[in-house]
Parts: structure tokens; sequence; C-alpha cells
């Protein structure tokens, strides 16, 4: 096989494998979609569980979708005025993460 079709071969993978596992933002018409469809868990369920462990003002919120899974970032500002955040899978609720914020 000629060397610039190799080339070529092992550029469109990378390309693919890039856009397959890369971290991008989900707009609220695709959330709307999804949530509709029962596809993820509605963010107002995933809140009360949330603010029934860790009481406080939820700060930010970002559904991004990471290669095939979706993850919601929720970030909550507790009343010692320490900032949490959360990553949870959007299809099963799980707390996928937790950590203090900085």
């Amino acid at each position: 096989m000629p060397k610039s079709v190799n080339m070529a071969l092992l550029l469109l993978v990378s390309v693919t494998t890039t856009l397959l596992y890369a971290d991008e933002d989900v707009g609220y018409q695709e959330v709307r979609r999804l949530t509709q469809s029962g596809k993820i868990v509605p963010l107002t369920e995933l809140l009360r569980n949330i603010q029934a462990e860790k009481p406080g003002r939820v700060i930010e919120v970002e559904l991004e979708r990471k290669g095939q899974a979706y993850v919601y970032e929720i970030e909550i500002l507790d009343e010692q005025g320490v900032v949490w955040e959360y990553k949870l899978d959007a299809v099963s609720g799980e707390i996928l993460e937790l950590e203090l914020e900085d």
C-alpha cells in the first residue's frame, strides 16, 4: 500500500477517534429531547437528590457528552461557603465523582 494511502488512513482513524471521545457541552434543545425521550434523568430529579444530601445553592450546571456517555456537572455552594462539584451519570443518576472546588 502506498505511503500516502497509509497516512490518509491513519489521519482518518485519528479524526474518527477524536470525534468519538471528545468532550462537548450539550445544548438545551438536545437536553430537552434526551429528557423527554427518557434517555437521561431530568435535572430537577438529580438536584432534589443532591440537595437532600448537601444543602446549598446551585451555582453552575452543565451537561456534557463524554464519548458516548452523558455527564452532568453540578456545582453547589454549601452553607459554609465551600463549592462542591458533582459529576453524575445522566442516564442512571449515579454520582461518578464528588470534589471540592478551588
